[in-house]
């Protein structure tokens, strides 16, 4: 069994079974029987069924946020948010089942077309940071495309995933087509992984599972897409609007309490303004309000686990024995509570500066020029995101191009939305989620060449 606990309080909430190699095989063999016919449907009646069920998502949106907050320690409004992000996926996804089209392409002797087909059943591993957007990432294309989905949650929040499942039968999806299967990654996701009948695996996670994952399914030549790590820059050129950068500086980084691979935990301000960008983030920092995450006031919530909650102090307890830091308030007690944390100081090269801490701390870092600060924003393994504030279009649009990151905003610190491409460069994963492409990286492409010539003589 698999014990939840709610982060703020460190009481358990709910108790799941952990799904077997035994509970794969039958699951895969489920999905497989269903994935046919739902492929073989109208893409009509695919489409409504899954609009009707986003109708039953949007229905269900504050019991959803609920389970977030207890399970996952969210904000109410972030949760809110996620939930209604599920929503807006699978209306979005639907949207795509009958515009999945093929090509025609011109051709000697002949008609030559392309035709995009499922792929079959595919193997979804969710995170646990935010279990339920990043889960309906990969299932609500997937589905569009005519797959059938076997879900494995994060061992520490399971309850979404399991309550989604149930909707998705009460909206009228086929049995068997959507299916989550709570359980531990070494045995239930490693399962999937190996399973010869999934055809396709989408993990969201660390980048060293990722690796080891991507590894096994090479031996099948099995498809995989890789959503990992991130260090990501928050460049902040003197020219800025500083009073705006600092002030939008705390939430990059301290949403989820900074479990969040596109926070941008590393702030690398040019010198000439340093000194005057420290004085405007210092009390935007120390007036986070951290606390209950039901509360609606609340700004950031806890972490996850003890065990994030030690590493998140492992980085911070090495870095100030050398730097100097900006630290907010977090409450006492029961829950996996720290602080907002700023590091100022710090060597560029510091493990602080350079490895992903998935907590709320940041390191700040001077650059001289543009150039220094290219160097420095590509000085990482990582690429997911980043963010680059200046007034000057040019420099923007040059140091956008020069960063090495799947994602960069301008004067801003949006990272996803789900109608445009998400992904990482480096580290950071491989593939592609969200956008206008989404439902294609769930199909198989069949050429088809048709002979419009006469029959030898």
């Amino acid at each position: 069994m698999l014990q939840v606990l709610n982060p703020a309080t460190e009481e358990p909430v709910a108790t799941v079974p952990a799904a077997t190699p035994a509970d794969v095989d039958t699951a895969v063999a489920r999905a497989g029987a269903a994935q046919r016919g739902w492929a073989a449907a109208a893409p009509a009646d695919r489409a409504r069924l899954l609009r009707r069920f986003a109708a039953v998502v949007d229905d269900h949106v504050e019991e959803l946020a609920r389970l977030e907050v207890t399970e996952a320690g969210h904000t109410i409004g972030n949760a809110r948010w996620e939930a209604g992000n599920v929503r807006d996926l699978l209306d979005f996804a639907a949207g795509g089942v009958e515009r999945l089209n093929g090509r025609q392409i011109p051709v000697a002797g002949g008609l030559d077309i392309t035709i995009l087909e499922p792929l079959g059943v595919v193997g979804v591993i969710a995170p646990w940071n935010f279990p339920m957007p990043i889960a309906a990432w990969a299932t609500a294309p997937a589905l569009a495309a005519g797959n059938a989905v076997i879900l494995k949650p994060a061992e520490t929040t399971p309850l979404t995933a399991l309550r989604l499942a149930e909707l998705a039968l009460e909206a009228g999806l086929p049995e068997g087509l959507f299916q989550v299967l709570p359980g531990t990654g070494p045995v239930a996701g490693n399962a999937l992984v190996e399973h010869p009948g999934i055809a396709k695996i989408v993990f969201t996670g660390s980048t060293r599972v990722g690796k080891s994952i991507m590894a096994k399914c090479a031996d099948q030549v099995k498809r995989v897409t890789l959503e990992l790590g991130g260090k990501s820059p928050n460049i902040v050129f003197a020219d800025a609007d500083l009073e705006a950068a600092a002030a939008a500086a705390p939430m990059s980084f301290l949403d989820n309490a900074g479990q969040d691979c596109c926070a941008r935990t590393r702030i690398l301000v040019q010198r000439s303004a340093y000194d005057r960008f420290l004085e405007l983030l210092t009390p935007a920092i120390e007036e986070i309000v951290v606390g209950d995450p039901a509360d609606e006031r609340t700004q950031m919530g806890p972490l996850i686990s003890r065990a994030q909650l030690d590493r998140v102090r492992s980085y911070v307890t090495d870095a100030t024995e050398h730097a100097a830091d900006i630290r907010g308030k977090a409450p006492e007690g029961p829950g996996f509570w720290f602080p907002p944390t700023v590091l100022t100081g710090v060597p560029e090269d510091a493990r602080c500066a350079v490895e992903e801490i998935f907590g709320p701390v940041a390191v700040v870092l001077p650059f001289e020029d543009e150039a220094d600060a290219i160097r420095l924003a590509n000085a990482t393994e990582y690429g997911l995101s980043g963010s680059i504030w200046t007034r000057d279009v040019g420099r923007a649009l040059r140091a956008s191009r020069a960063v090495r990151a799947g994602n960069l905003s301008v004067n801003s610190h949006s990272s996803v939305r789900y109608w445009t491409p998400f992904g990482g460069y480096q580290q950071s994963g491989l593939g592609r989620e969200l956008g206008p492409d989404a439902l294609t990286a769930f199909t198989e492409t069949k050429n088809v060449f048709i002979s419009t010539e006469g029959p030898a003589l």
